[in-house]
């Protein structure tokens, strides 16, 4: 994994804008209606190709396919492992129960989206045995990045990690929680090996190990949500103990949602147990208004030496474009928080395109918002190699 040696590099989480061409396909391919798999196929390669070209543009430096062919960053799971069926049954986050005219406002937003809450559950034993789809994925991308070959620094593919699996797909086979998420760590670990195998980064989703608090944890105390946090963290490193830790970052969020969070785990509360996981590098958010303030819990819980911090310096759910002089601020303030320049990657809060149908960002405001963490960590280089911050 790249570190920021003579200057702030930029990334982001993963997920970004589809057609509404592509969008619609993927959420009918989802419900198993019957759809053009020619077309589906080109509108992938060719929205990977854009997404590619548009992060060039923006001046990314580390980048990925997008998620492209994907309707969801963890929903497509069921699309390529056997042993799920039918659907869960996911409650909606406290934010819905607590704030009704949101949660009214947040169902008009958003009347046709990619399977969430009904996404298919474990009725079987979990078994991984075609590995074509992610195969396909890899490929892709690296046709679409070739083109592009010198102007990045290094690339990512995203996967989702065995616990967001778990809380979305839920279990009705297995005797316990516990076996189902190392059964879907054992059988995960082949697509995460693939993926560093293509010379890919690894990033692994795993934004249940703080939402899930507000979401299938929500009446359970604190206590027993950690202890989960501590399993599900437990799971990845079953999965990724055949993996160099710097070939692995992992993502932590919230939920990518425009609204209250008044619920939310503080993040003091969950680091350490993040610290346990085998990972090179930690994105975690930092732009939106319920979490700016969260550095303070970096500095009780330093960031340990052999960790590269991806802190959000955009807000994933707005259509403000950061000013650049703000990205960099946020920057100096993540640098100041870890006390090594070289170990911050200037990133997003979570993903744009989250799931195919749900994107809070128009897609013309989420490559200015790149290219203003772009310009921002430019700013923010000066300062740091130059005047100081």
């Amino acid at each position: 994994m790249q570190r920021s040696v003579d200057r702030i590099l930029t990334t982001h989480v993963g997920s970004l804008p589809r057609s509404p061409v592509l969008t619609d396909l993927l959420i009918r391919q989802e419900r198993d209606e019957a759809i053009d798999m020619q077309l589906l196929a080109r509108e992938t390669q060719d929205a990977v190709a854009e997404v590619v070209r548009r992060q060039i543009e923006a001046g990314v430096d580390i980048i990925n396919d997008g998620e492209q062919p994907r309707g969801g960053f963890q929903t497509y799971v069921p699309q390529r492992m056997k042993g799920f069926g039918g659907a869960s049954s996911r409650p909606f986050p406290i934010d819905y129960r607590a704030f009704p005219a949101f949660a009214k406002a947040m169902a008009n937003r958003f009347p046709r989206r990619s399977k969430v809450r009904d996404a298919p559950q474990a009725v079987a034993e979990v078994r991984y045995e075609d590995l074509s789809a992610a195969e396909q994925e890899c490929a892709l991308f690296e046709a679409a990045s070739a083109a592009h070959a010198g102007k990045y620094v290094e690339r990512f593919m995203t996967a989702a990690s065995p616990g967001i699996i778990a809380t979305t797909m839920l279990n009705a086979h297995y005797d316990s929680h516990e076996n189902y998420v190392l059964a879907l760590a054992r059988e995960m670990k082949k697509e995460y090996e693939l993926i560093v195998a293509r010379g890919y980064v690894l990033q692994l989703d795993a934004p249940d190990l703080a939402m899930e608090r507000v979401v299938l944890f929500q009446d359970k105390p604190l206590s027993e949500f950690l202890a989960v946090v501590e399993l599900h963290v437990a799971a990845i490193n079953v999965a990724l103990e055949n993996i160099p830790r710097d070939r692995v970052r992992l993502h932590c969020c919230w939920g990518n949602w425009e609204g209250p969070h008044v619920h939310d785990v503080p993040m003091r509360e969950i680091l350490p147990l993040l610290y346990r996981a085998r990972m090179g590098g930690l994105s975690l958010e930092f732009a939106n208004p319920r979490h700016q303030h969260e550095y303070a819990a970096l500095r009780e819980h330093r960031l340990p030496d052999e960790m590269v911090l991806l802190p959000g310096v955009l807000d994933s759910t707005i259509n403000y474009v950061e000013h650049p002089e703000v990205v960099a601020n946020r920057i100096c303030e993540a640098v100041a928080a870890v006390g090594d320049r070289t170990r911050v990657i200037a990133s997003t809060d979570c993903g744009f395109g989250t799931f195919a149908g749900y994107e809070y960002v128009a897609s013309d405001v989420v490559w200015a918002k790149l290219a203003a963490a772009t310009e921002g960590a430019r700013i923010a280089s000066k300062r740091l190699w130059g005047q100081g911050c």
